[in-house]
């Protein structure tokens, strides 16, 4: 018996309907269903007051999601699929994306569309695209005080945002670097189109084997972005006397005191999109971004009324 995952968001009233329905048809086929919703793969925030806040990331996978499982249907938005990539990852599931949110650039397919999906997928007539991943920890000492999946990026800031940090950043064996800037990003080749974009970041289309390291408002005219091998790790050391708050994807994280060492590599999981077509990376720039679109001549004279 073939087994599928659905994975939804239950704030979006929709989103749960619709995870019924295909529960039900899935399961007239013949198929075993398993369905979940994606909180399990927000990562929350630790506090002061427990600065531990330490999931595993082999510990996300929800029960009865395995390696048996031959796809995943995932409702919601970007936030959705970001937490969704963290609770298939580790076993591998492919994930047909469907938006039922806004901007849905992570998302492959809309709820009206959703039945000739689903008619693809059982006949087995899709595409399997791999998206890096990273693993981030913090480590006091020894110890991993933090640890998560990201599939886009992450940020390490001050508390306020506007207050100016300084960091030494060790990228492989080269020679540590001094930024002082308001923050830092380290983003994946997926992430490159989120908050590294809008800190002044370049595009990287997904199958390039590269990281990227974007300082947010840096205080210097030469500390930009630096394009790098995702087969560097890097190690990031707080200089500052206060503590750093770090986020992961936008929807997690902890504090990071002066003394912390946070490690971001290249994860081993990867995150794998069903595609129901051929992966077009430049159309879904151009539709969701407007990238690259024509641009229309004004007319050189206006009559006037």
């Amino acid at each position: 018996m073939p087994k599928v995952g659905i994975i939804y968001n239950d704030v979006k009233p929709i989103a749960g309907r619709v995870a019924i329905e295909l529960k039900e048809k899935f399961t007239a086929h013949g198929w075993d269903v398993c369905i979940t919703t994606g909180i399990g793969g927000m990562l929350g925030y630790s506090t002061p007051e427990s600065p531990i806040c330490h999931t595993p990331i082999e510990g996300l996978t929800p029960p009865g999601f395995d390696s048996e499982t031959k796809f995943a249907i995932v409702l919601g938005g970007d936030g959705t699929v970001l937490a969704a990539s963290r609770l298939v990852a580790h076993c591998g599931i492919p994930m047909l994306t469907v938006n039922t949110g806004h901007m849905g650039f992570l998302t492959e397919t809309y709820l009206n569309q959703l039945p000739q999906a689903v008619e693809q997928l059982m006949a087995d007539k899709y595409e399997v695209e791999e998206r890096a991943m990273l693993t981030v920890k913090v480590f006091r000492g020894d110890s991993i005080q933090w640890e998560a999946l990201c599939l886009n990026e992450m940020v390490l800031h001050r508390e306020p945002l506007t207050s100016m940090c300084h960091f030494e950043i060790a990228v492989g064996r080269h020679a540590p670097v001094d930024i002082a800037a308001d923050g830092v990003i380290i983003s994946t080749p997926t992430g490159s189109t989120a908050y590294s974009l809008s800190a002044g970041g370049p595009v990287v289309t997904p199958g390039v084997p590269a990281l990227q390291l974007v300082p947010i408002c840096p205080h210097s005219l030469a500390s930009r972005a630096l394009v790098f091998p995702d087969t560097e790790p890097v190690n990031i050391y707080p200089v500052n006397t206060p503590r750093l708050v770090m986020v992961v994807d936008g929807n997690g994280g902890c504090y990071v005191l002066p003394d912390d060492r946070v490690n971001v590599e290249r994860s081993q999981y990867c995150a794998k999109f069903i595609r129901l077509q051929p992966p077009e990376f430049f159309r879904v720039l151009r539709e969701k971004l407007g990238w690259g679109l024509p641009h229309i001549a004004k007319p050189t004279s206006v009559e006037l009324p």
